[in-house]
């Protein structure tokens, strides 16, 4: 059996770790004892705060054409480059998401007239509706 002292948010414990052998299986859960702490822990706030709620934008509007396009991951909508009513060539940008630091350019798959666009600036999840296409 081995003895380890663990640090834990500023707490000290020490544990016990048995050894098995790979064939066999553990019989019991191992030890783990609280071991004095060398010195004063901080106080332990009673709860975390949670994070402030991230207010999401509206989505597109409730038009869906036929070529839906939606968000690959994650993100922040940076740049809108069209309206609905503007007619797109296959691999014009539509929109700029910004996600994990990097900008991503969102572009038509095909020629087609944008029925609905989502906001500059709105909050997306991964499968998010973000151009409807006709």
């Amino acid at each position: 059996m081995k003895r380890y002292n663990i640090k834990v948010n500023g707490t000290s414990y020490e544990v016990e770790v048995e050894e098995y052998a790979a064939v066999s299986a553990p019989a019991a859960a191992p030890a783990v004892e609280k071991a004095p702490a060398t010195k004063a822990a901080a106080p332990v706030p009673a709860a975390p705060t949670p994070a402030p709620a991230v207010e999401k934008a509206p989505a597109a509007a409730q038009a869906k054409g036929s070529i839906q396009i939606s968000a690959p991951m994650p993100g922040t909508i940076l740049r809108v480059d069209v309206v609905a009513g503007d007619v797109v060539k296959k691999g014009q940008n539509l929109v700029i998401l910004e996600a994990m630091k990097m900008e991503n350019e969102i572009v038509a798959p095909s020629d087609a007239t944008v029925v609905s666009v989502i906001a500059k600036g709105a909050s997306v999840n991964a499968g998010d509706l973000l151009v409807s296409l006709n």
